[in-house]
C-alpha cells in the first residue's frame, strides 16, 4: 500500500503518541505514594515511574523491587540530577514542599506536589513563580478532580436540575491519632486536619461554584498531646452569592468523606466525594436516582492530565495560580482556627 508524505508523517505522529512515555521520579516513598500514585501512573497511559529516592538508600532499594522501578536513589539531590527523568512527583511531609518542588523546577524537571502544596499562599506564590521561571508544569495533587463525574456534577448544576445552589457541606474525617509519631502531628511540619484533609472540600466547593470565599471562620479542636495541631476542625466559607460551604474535617473522628449541592429544587449527594466509589445521587422532587460511573482510577487519570499538559495536547485546568487561591483559604482557615476569630479574605 502506497502512502502520501502527509499520510505517513501522520501514522509517524500516531505511533510517537502511542509509544510516548513522561519519565516519573518519586522523592521519598510515603504511604500516598507506594499505595495509590506510584500505581496509578503504572495504569495510566501516558507514565512509567523511572525512579525513587530516599534520604534512607535501603529504603529506597526496597520500595524500588517491591514496585518494579529500576533506579532507586540514597538522597534527592541525584535523582534530580537523573537527565531521564522528566517529572518529579512530590509526597514529602508539608514543609519540604516548597523547597524540593523549586529545586525539582530549578533542575528542569515539571512538578507534581500532593496536597496542600506549602504550607502558606506566600510558598505556593513562590513554587508558582518558579515554574513561570524555569519553563515547566506545577500541578497539585488533588487526583479527585480529573474524574468526569465533577464535571458531571457541574452540568447538572448548570442545567438548573437541583435549582440555585443554597449551599455545599463537605466532609473528611478518618481516626488516626493512636499513631502518636505521624508526620501529621508535627505542627512545624505542616500537621493538623485543615492541611490533610479539610483542603479537600475547600477546593471542591471552589470549583463547584467557580468562585473564591470572602470570609471563614472556623473552630477547632487543638490537642496538646498532637503537638497542638488541629485534629478536628468545622467551619463555614461565606462565598458571593450569599452561598457558604460548611465543612468539617478531622484525623480524630470516625470515617466520612462525603460532599451535599444544596439546591433550590433538589440536591446532589456523593457519599464518597474524593475517595472509594465514584457513584452519585440526584434527588429532586421527580425522585432519587443514582448517576452510576465508571471503574476510573483517579491516581491513573491524574498521571494523564499531567502528562498531556506537559505535551500541550490539552489546556492546564488547574494552574498554579488555583493551588496559591486554595492556601489562601486554608491559611484563613487556621488564622480563624486558632484566633477563634471570623477571617476575611
Amino acid at each position: 500500500m502506497d502512502y502520501t508524505r502527509d499520510e505517513f508523517i501522520l501514522s509517524l505522529k500516531v505511533a510517537i503518541k502511542l509509544t510516548r512515555k513522561l519519565r516519573w521520579g518519586v522523592i521519598g516513598c510515603a504511604g500516598i505514594a507506594v499505595h495509590s500514585v506510584i500505581p496509578g501512573i503504572k495504569l495510566s497511559e501516558t507514565g512509567e515511574v523511572t525512579a525513587i529516592a530516599s534520604r534512607d538508600s535501603a529504603k529506597a532499594e526496597e520500595t524500588a523491587a517491591k514496585l518494579g522501578i529500576a533506579k532507586a536513589y540514597g538522597s534527592y539531590e541525584e535523582i534530580l540530577a537523573d537527565q531521564d527523568i522528566d517529572a518529579i512527583y512530590i509526597p514529602l511531609p508539608n514543609h519540604l514542599h516548597m523547597e524540593w518542588s523549586i529545586r525539582a523546577m530549578e533542575a528542569g524537571k515539571h512538578v507534581l506536589c500532593e496536597k496542600p502544596i506549602a504550607l502558606n499562599a506566600e510558598e505556593a506564590q513562590r513554587m508558582a513563580d518558579a515554574a513561570e521561571k524555569n519553563d515547566v508544569h506545577l500541578a497539585e495533587a488533588f487526583m479527585y478532580r480529573n474524574h468526569p463525574r465533577y464535571d458531571e456534577i457541574k452540568a447538572i448544576i448548570d442545567s438548573g436540575e437541583i435549582g440555585e445552589i443554597r449551599g455545599i457541606h463537605g466532609a473528611f474525617t478518618f481516626n488516626n491519632a493512636g499513631d502518636a509519631k505521624n508526620v501529621r502531628y508535627r505542627k512545624d511540619w505542616g500537621g493538623g486536619s485543615l492541611y490533610d484533609v479539610g483542603c479537600y472540600p475547600i477546593s471542591a466547593a471552589r470549583l463547584i461554584l467557580g468562585a473564591e470565599p470572602e470570609a471563614a471562620t472556623v473552630h477547632a479542636l487543638i490537642s496538646p498531646e498532637h503537638d497542638n495541631v488541629d485534629m478536628m476542625a468545622s467551619g463555614i466559607l461565606e462565598f458571593p452569592n450569599n452561598v457558604a460551604l460548611t465543612f468539617d474535617c478531622g484525623m480524630w473522628a470516625a470515617f466520612r468523606n462525603t460532599l451535599e449541592v444544596l439546591g433550590t429544587e433538589g440536591r446532589i449527594e456523593v457519599p464518597s466525594a474524593f475517595i472509594g466509589d465514584a457513584e452519585y445521587y440526584v434527588i429532586t422532587k421527580d425522585g432519587k436516582r443514582e448517576v452510576k460511573q465508571p471503574s476510573l482510577n483517579q491516581y491513573a487519570l491524574q498521571a494523564d492530565a499531567f502528562a498531556r499538559n506537559v505535551w500541550g495536547e490539552q489546556p492546564v485546568r488547574f494552574a498554579p495560580a488555583d493551588a496559591v487561591a486554595n492556601m489562601k483559604v486554608i491559611d484563613a482557615c487556621l488564622e480563624s482556627a486558632y484566633s477563634r476569630k471570623r477571617v476575611t479574605l
